[in-house]
């Protein structure tokens, strides 16, 4: 029998130390490039190609950044958005076959007009061509208008994700005040919806055909999210507002109840329990991570490049609006085992981050001055 000795222990104990070491200090040498600053509350970016991206503002424009160019001229072409509070114009995303077809998705508050009728406002979800010399939006056509409209400045949601069966998800609020909504089926609030790009409903989603359902519905029980990606296995994740407290990192599924408001591991605003204050009944699903404190999470997307090394390969990132940072989660077995808070001295709201074509990380700032940066792995 070999019995290592005391050296050979000690060296593995100082390759693992060297390995830690040379881990930290990769994580503290992380750089980041301003690409583009001035954005008025900046909320989503698309990769249109050759660089460029595509930038919302709250405020209701879109536009183009192009390495070594100033910031575009606001797009026209865009319909009617109501602004106020956390509405504008929100999310935007690329259609996966963007350089064959120029389209996009974008949602945005919307308010009550002839063709939806009501009253108030909600989100809503549209689709439109990117002309060529990226000046405009053609062929407009809105696919969605939650419902029922309501008149509120909160919880619009809208995060777009396109699934690898075409059809999109949209994750929508639970307008604040009517979270009560959220558990029943003839509504659209604090919900993720799923729809085809026509804008009709799938017949295989959980409540087509049945009495009372909007046939949209892909999920129930949700607060409010502002984050939403694909994992590696094609799945929609998502991550929700809690209220004073109780964040959730969820993997929606059809026909599944994620419990807001009946269970919560938040209180109310300024303390006090929500409702019964559960945080488990039967036939509603627990959150796969949750944050007390709330971090006020925006922005989320999957790692996959190998551009940071490969310990962050397949890792999980999310902004944090309210502590200003960029969340790095570790994951095994479909399960949060580790989070690293990044760039903790960025001061800014981080309201986006992408994975771009080149394998880095892009964020975006909401700021009054909001900035468009790439995070650069050290040298």
């Amino acid at each position: 029998m070999h019995i290592p000795s005391i050296s050979t222990h000690l060296l593995a104990a100082a390759l693992l130390l060297t390995s830690v070491c040379a881990y930290a200090q990769n994580t503290a040498q992380l750089r980041t490039e301003l690409l583009a600053e001035g954005l008025d509350h900046p909320w989503a970016l698309a990769f249109i190609g050759n660089g460029r991206i595509l930038l919302t503002e709250r405020s209701g424009d879109m536009r183009v950044f192009q390495p070594g160019a100033p910031l575009s001229a606001p797009l026209t072409g865009l319909p009617r958005i109501e602004v106020g509070g956390q509405g504008g114009l929100l999310d935007v995303i690329t259609d996966s076959k963007f350089s064959e077809n120029r389209m996009i998705y974008f949602c945005y508050s919307e308010e009550a007009n002839a063709r939806t009728g009501g009253s108030g406002n909600s989100t809503a979800l549209a689709s439109a061509r990117l002309s060529s010399d990226l000046k405009k939006l053609e062929q407009v056509k809105v696919l969605f208008s939650q419902q029922p409209k309501f008149a509120s400045r909160a919880h619009f949601g809208c995060r777009i994700v396109e699934r690898p069966d075409g059809t999109l998800f949209l994750t929508l609020g639970d307008r604040y005040s009517r979270m009560q909504d959220a558990q029943t089926l003839d509504n659209h609030h604090g919900k993720v919806i799923r729809i085809r790009k026509d804008g009709t409903a799938p017949p295989d989603n959980p409540y087509v055909g049945k009495a009372g359902a909007l046939p949209e519905i892909w999920s129930i029980g949700h607060r409010n999210s502002q984050g939403a990606t694909l994992g590696a296995d094609g799945r929609l994740w998502m991550h929700e507002h809690g209220p004073q407290g109780g964040d959730e990192i969820n993997r929606p599924e059809a026909g599944k109840n994620y419990g807001w408001p009946v269970i919560t591991y938040g209180e109310n605003y300024g303390g006090g329990k929500i409702g019964a204050g559960l945080t488990a009944q039967a036939g509603m699903e627990q959150p796969l991570y949750q944050w007390t404190p709330s971090i006020a999470p925006s922005g989320m997307t999957f790692l996959r490049s190998t551009r940071y090394g490969k310990a962050w390969q397949g890792n999980l990132f999310v902004g944090s609006l309210k502590f200003r940072y960029l969340a790095r989660l570790e994951l095994k077995d479909g399960k949060v085992v580790r989070e690293e808070r990044l760039l903790p001295d960025l001061e800014q709201r981080v309201r986006d981050v992408r994975e771009g074509p080149d394998g880095l990380l892009y964020i975006l700032t909401d700021e009054g001055n909001g900035q468009l940066i790439r995070l650069l792995p050290p040298q």
